[in-house]
């Protein structure tokens, strides 16, 4: 398969508006090159490029993943094996007060151990400071209040995929120009990677609970090259952010990932199962946190009757939670070159049964490297049986670029409508097939929210490195809301409350929204908004500065309006909730704190990194969505307000 051979960069003359595209030669896939995004300004890549010589083949940074609940953080780390792995805890700085955690220990590749511990008993609110063996000490902070919390979604991070020399056999590895390209990759993805998770970080007011991986964290299977460490220097790039040293990652197994027993050394799930397990990385393993559900399936694995029990089981240990989140690496609902492959559709007619009898509310994809987010879906039904690889020719010619050297970020569809060749018509009559035309939900309330559904929602992350790019798909599928690819990288966050999710996502060059906003809503009550009035009631104008806290007033005396009426509608009850809470999101402090750490144009190591709880009061107020309040709030709680006061019901 012949695909766009260039990559994309930023054009520093206008890097301070909008970045623009350029493009460069030779490259598989598009990718971005790391040296010349806003973030390599100012000497930070030229930094990062000395770091990186002194780091890349240590292979012991640590990495944290959630506990079983928001009451335990999980840690894993290499150890040489000749040292004595040691971790200490506790709540003072300098760690006068610490205490030896378990470490369980197991071989992992040669003249290393992998080392694993979970803290338990972890108190709301609290900084605790850790230190592995003689690393710096390092901490991570507890969230104060879990009804409400925000996560950060990503996908593919792919870390080493830039580079050209893709290894496919043994022989690949040993070539010296291979490991010079393997390290540069791994360089410039690294670069990439951190970046985002810097700027999807300080998007969420410093405030995100956690990342959450669809999978695909490096590059290199170890099938193919017959080497299990090949990977390590990828890893390296993976985990070396600072950041990862205070925010824990809960990681979805990805085709580049299960071949491999480097990924259950590097990482430390909760409650793997054995249900789910390709015998090599693990199975589906799940962690509760506030009133949310998350389900991660190694979906590398096969057995649906397997994935099929975990679910049901998990789901039925977790009753009490309102939200059911899954997450699996494969673009059941995408959009972009992979999603229209038999063995994609074929996994997904296996799967969206078991989702919805149980009662999920969405579903985190990666794998295809292109952003989508689809209808809210429900009852998709496979018309036909196809082979997992019946179509590849069709799939291939679809998309073939051949010689061009024109951008793209859409394929151009050589397969026409009016074609007359057999094979090509039932490839067409396929396609048709699988937009699941009957499964997309008529929403009464509007297209950017969703009120007491009973379908799905799928979102597909687009790459969070850079380090590959697929074209959408020339077709947009009718089960596709939204979609986007400008050979940038990207990033979700998603906010959780007791009544909504909402969905908000980003290019990770310039902050800017590649979607509008998306909220889930559950029936929201008097009693629940009454609630939510009554801590609002609870915040001083004395504290915030004039602006946001007249939208937050507005808002609450809209959501007092609402409330007050008993023939509040749904929909209106919710429209209120959630203008209300975003308006208490929006609250911007008098004084702003100033922040000791380095610029943000440093990607790797960077020092003093505030904690969660000092960040409440230092929101930056250069950040738009900090100082802008959304205009739909603003409709919401103003115009409903309004609209109240005439007698008249608001729907929206």
């Amino acid at each position: 398969m012949k695909k766009k051979n260039l990559f994309v960069s930023a054009l520093v003359a206008t890097l301070l508006t909008q970045p623009i595209s350029v493009f460069a030669s030779a490259a598989m896939d598009g990718k971005t090159d790391a040296s010349t995004t806003p973030a390599a300004l100012n000497g930070a890549w030229e930094k990062w490029t000395q770091q990186w010589n002194k780091i890349e083949n240590d292979w012991t940074y640590v990495s944290l993943s959630p506990g079983k609940d928001e009451t335990e953080m999980n840690f894993a780390w290499y150890s040489h094996e000749s040292q004595s792995a040691t971790f200490k805890y506790g709540l003072k700085a300098d760690l006068s007060d610490s205490q030896n955690a378990t470490i369980s220990s197991t071989p992992a590749q040669v003249g290393y151990q992998s080392n694993k511990v979970t803290l338990t008993n972890l108190k709301a609110g609290k900084t605790y400071y850790y230190q592995v063996n003689d690393k710096e000490i390092a901490h991570f902070t507890t969230d104060d209040d879990f009804s409400d919390f925000s996560f950060i979604f990503v996908g593919d991070p792919q870390i080493g995929s830039s580079n050209e020399e893709k290894a496919k056999k043994p022989e690949d590895i040993i070539k010296p120009s291979f490991l010079t390209a393997q390290s540069e990759a791994v360089r410039n993805d690294s670069f990439n990677w951190n970046n985002t998770l810097n700027k999807a970080f300080t998007k969420s007011h410093k405030q995100a609970s956690f990342v959450l991986s669809a999978g695909d964290q490096i590059q290199t299977n170890a099938k193919k090259v017959k080497n299990q460490t090949i990977s390590e220097k990828e890893y390296t790039g993976y985990l070396c952010p600072e950041i990862l040293q205070s925010l824990p990652v809960a990681t979805t197994v990805g085709n580049h990932d299960a071949d491999n027993p480097n990924y259950t050394y590097h990482f430390n799930p909760s409650q793997m199962s054995e249900l789910g397990s390709n015998d090599i990385v693990g199975g589906d393993y799940y962690y509760t946190y506030g009133d949310a559900l998350f389900i991660m399936l190694n979906t590398q694995d096969t057995n649906i009757n397997e994935h099929k029990q975990f679910i049901e089981q998990t789901v039925k240990n977790n009753s009490d939670c309102k939200w059911r989140i899954v997450t699996l690496h494969q673009d059941i609902y995408g959009s972009a070159e992979h999603s229209n492959e038999p063995e994609i559709t074929n996994l997904r007619y296996q799967l969206t049964p078991i989702l919805e009898e149980n009662d999920i509310d969405v579903v985190l994809t990666g794998h295809d490297h292109a952003y989508s987010r689809s209808q809210m879906l429900k009852g998709g039904q496979k018309t036909n049986h196809y082979t997992d690889d019946e179509f590849d020719k069709q799939l291939e010619k679809d998309i073939d670029v051949k010689d061009s050297t024109q951008s793209l970020t859409v394929a151009p569809g050589n397969i026409k409508d009016d074609t007359t060749n057999p094979d090509e018509q039932a490839y067409l009559a396929y396609l048709k097939s699988i937009m699941d035309d009957e499964a997309v939900e008529a929403m009464s309330s509007g297209k950017n929210m969703a009120v007491d559904s009973k379908g799905i929602l799928y979102l597909t992350a687009g790459s969070s490195s850079g380090s590959k790019y697929y074209d959408l798909v020339p077709r947009q599928q009718t089960y596709i809301a939204n979609r986007w690819q400008e050979d940038v990288p990207t990033y979700t966050l998603i906010d959780v409350t007791e009544t909504t999710l909402t969905f908000n996502t980003y290019r990770s060059d310039n902050d800017e929204k590649i979607d509008s906003e998306f909220t889930i809503v559950k029936s929201v009550s008097h009693q629940e908004l009454s609630d939510l009035i009554n801590k609002a009631k609870t915040y001083q104008q004395k504290d915030y500065t004039k602006e946001s806290f007249t939208r937050f007033n507005q808002a609450l005396q809209g959501a007092i309006e609402v409330n007050e009426n008993k023939a509040s509608t749904s929909q209106e009850l919710a429209n209120a909730y959630k203008a209300l809470n975003d308006a208490i999101k929006s609250l911007v402090k008098k004084t702003i704190q100033p922040e000791n750490n380095t610029t943000p144009n440093t990607p790797i190591h960077q020092t003093g990194q505030n904690q969660k709880n000092e960040l409440t009061q230092s929101v930056q107020t250069d950040d738009q969505t900090s100082i802008l309040f959304p205009i739909t709030l603003i409709i919401l709680s103003g115009f409903g307000l309004m609209i109240f006061k005439r007698k008249k019901l608001l729907n929206k």
